[in-house]
Parts: C-alpha cells; sequence; structure tokens
C-alpha cells in the first residue's frame, strides 16, 4: 500500500472526513498536526502553496484536499492510488 501524509488541524471537519475515508479503505497513514508554525511552512510548501487543512499526499502525489479526495472515492480512482485493486 502507498504511503499516505495527510496534513490536520484539530477540529477540522474535512480532516475527519478525509481521515475517516482512508480509515475505511483499511489504509494506514501519518497524520501530520500543522498547528505549529514549522509544519505548516513544511505543508505549504510541499504542497505548492496550498494553506488549508487537510494537505493529502499518497506516495509523492499531491491529492489537494478532502474535496478532492472524496472526488477520487466517487470516479472509483482511489483505490487504485491506494493500491487495493
Amino acid at each position: 500500500m502507498a504511503k499516505i501524509d495527510i496534513y490536520t488541524t484539530p477540529f477540522c471537519g474535512f480532516c475527519a472526513r478525509a481521515k475517516a475515508l482512508l480509515k475505511q479503505k483499511g489504509a494506514r497513514f501519518t497524520e501530520i498536526d500543522v498547528m505549529g508554525g514549522d509544519k505548516r511552512r513544511s505543508m505549504i510548501s510541499r504542497a505548492g502553496g496550498a494553506h488549508t487543512v487537510p494537505q493529502i499526499f499518497i506516495g509523492e502525489i499531491h491529492i489537494g484536499g478532502c474535496s478532492e479526495l472524496m472526488a477520487m472515492e466517487r470516479a472509483g480512482q482511489l483505490d487504485q492510488l491506494l493500491g487495493l485493486d
């Protein structure tokens, strides 16, 4: 299964939805809380300037946020990217 990083903040509904979908898929992920400045700067740099959370990376591919993750699921593309098919 692909390595997954998800940048989050506490009490973020979109972060919770994205994590719930990944958990439902049985995907293990590394959650990175960006409340601290250094981790937020790292996220923004890695995500090409995106500053909202969540920011999701599967392998080296920047998925985007919760909306993009859900769109991939609806299009039937998420399982393949996760290596589940």
